[in-house]
């Protein structure tokens, strides 16, 4: 093999490990968050929501590499390089963290959380294929600020905080492997073999992790099962059963399905810069049908490009990276290799990886965003800080069997005020960083028409709902008059902001 032959399979192999562990990292990470902290059953996780998760991905990157080809062909260029396609991690943990978890700690039911979860991927998946056809107007026109801030505190709180808890609850294992990664992304250190520092972090913590389990000094370490088993993906249409009921999260397929879908313009443009002239309506509506036609199959998580198509393309890989990664991930499901991957590497490796991710969501936030709306961003995470505090406070009470009304009156109070911030908390932080970008750049009109939604918004329980499970109702079937008081709060920072406008309107024509 020529060293121009071997570079050439070097970057392709090199691209093709970098999208497969992210895939594999978000399905790891999946399981992990179900079984370990909500104590899901973890059949329905590796045969039912992996393999349905897994065919997103498959047709996705199949689609993704069809589109290279054809942009070979057509330019005649040798180096064209393929986007790349997979699971979006902070929707997957967020999916997971408040609408999975959630669900099963309420019924107890793994088929009926695992309908829910469906339900709400088609419902991001419906989004999704509204907003790729309005994706540029919804860019201009709602500050970045509120659109990447409020996923900023998902990327800060749940890919950031709770894997370091993960990292700790196995010292060893986590710091070890949370020195290899940071060393290999952020400081770009060289591994013996030229190995990848991912990879060596999994290879060396998930040895260390057995090797302690084996010894006695992680006695609830298990053995893995090497048994491979048949995980078709059926067809379902079960989950239409329980759709309306599914409809509480809506508010977080909206946000979510918006995310992708501007991330997917940005990502189609870094190509375009890159040499690699995609449409960006193939590269959106592809993502939004297949994380629709996932839905149907059993999944639970969305696709999405993947940010970083230049430094794919500078590793050398073509249209066989994408290609590789869909085959793997697709048949790996069918035949139950995704799932011992999954059940294999243990939590504490995979945590540091997502802390990197959080890391780089957090940063993307600040940095799109103009300077001057830093605080705005900063304004966006705080809802999600309320669903970090009401998950983990959620547990401690389910473990103790507390119901919050036997709580004392104060510590009622506090939940209820946690539950009414968590409750629609992406949605919440979308418009709470909006309308504090709309007030930095003097645009107090817009900021009142942001505060008015929040209001309308509120009646309904689409954000603040009042009910504990986040459901949505019509104001007057909802107990007490919580949130007629936060709607009324909104309503007069709205009338506020609209004197304040008008007065300054004033004042400006008297000089």
């Amino acid at each position: 093999m020529t060293d121009k032959k071997q570079g050439r399979f070097l970057g392709e192999a090199t691209a093709f490990l970098a999208l497969f562990l992210d895939n594999a990292g978000v399905l790891i990470f999946l399981n992990a968050i179900l079984v370990f902290t909500f104590n899901f059953p973890a059949e329905i996780v590796l045969t039912h929501m992996i393999p349905g998760t897994a065919v997103g991905v498959f047709m996705g990157d199949l689609i993704y590499t069809w589109m290279a080809v054809r942009l070979k062909r057509k330019t005649g260029r040798e180096d064209v390089t393929a986007m790349p396609l997979g699971l979006d991690t902070p929707s997957t943990i967020g999916i997971a963290y408040a609408v999975l978890g959630p669900t099963y700690i309420v019924s107890r039911d793994p088929i009926l959380t695992w309908h829910v979860g469906m339900a709400t991927l088609f419902m991001i998946g419906v989004v999704k294929i509204f907003t790729s056809f309005i994706g540029g107007w919804i860019q201009r026109n709602i500050p970045t600020a509120g659109l990447l801030g409020s996923i900023g505190g998902v990327g800060l709180m749940l890919l950031g905080f709770l894997p370091m808890i993960e990292i700790f609850n196995e010292a060893i294992v986590g710091l070890v492997a949370l020195g290899l990664i940071f060393a290999a992304l952020y400081s770009r250190l060289q591994f013996p073999g030229r190995i990848h520092g991912v990879v060596a972090a999994l290879l060396v913590g998930t040895g260390i992790h057995f090797a302690l389990g084996w010894s006695g000094c992680l006695p609830e370490v298990q053995p893995p099962s090497w048994d491979l088993h048949l995980c078709l993906p059926v067809f379902s249409l079960d989950f239409f059963k329980i759709l309306p009921h599914s409809l509480q999260y809506l508010p977080l397929a909206i946000p979510f399905g918006i995310l992708t879908i501007i991330g997917g313009i940005n990502n189609t443009e870094s190509a375009r810069l890159a040499g690699d002239a995609y449409r960006p309506r193939d590269i959106l509506l592809t993502e939004a049908v297949t994380s629709l036609i996932s839905a149907f199959f059993g999944g639970v998580a969305q696709t999405t490009p993947y940010i970083g198509h230049p430094a794919y393309k500078k590793m050398g890989a073509t249209w066989r990276y994408t290609l590789a990664t869909g085959l793997l991930v697709g048949v790996g499901s069918l035949v139950g290799l995704m799932s011992l991957a999954v059940s294999l590497v243990p939590r504490a490796v995979i945590a540091p990886i997502f802390l990197f991710i959080g890391f780089e969501i957090v940063h993307q936030a600040y940095r799109e965003s103009p300077p001057a709306h830093s605080p705005a961003v900063s304004l966006s995470m705080l809802p999600v800080i309320a669903s970090l505090v009401t998950i983990i406070l959620g547990q401690f009470l389910a473990a103790l069997n507390i119901p919050a009304n036997q709580l004392p009156e104060r510590l009622q109070q506090l939940h209820q005020t946690l539950n009414l911030l968590a409750n629609g908390f992406i949605l919440t932080g979308l418009l709470w960083g909006s309308l504090l970008a709309f007030l930095i750049d003097h645009k107090a009109k817009l900021a009142a028409l942001c505060a008015a939604v929040c209001g309308v918004l509120t009646l309904f329980g689409v954000i603040h709902s009042v009910l504990p499970t986040g459901e949505l109702y019509l104001p007057w079937q909802a107990a007490g008059g919580a949130h007629y008081q936060l709607a009324l709060a909104y309503g007069i920072l709205s009338v506020i902001l609209l004197i304040l406008t008008g007065r300054t309107d004033l004042q400006k024509h008297s000089h």
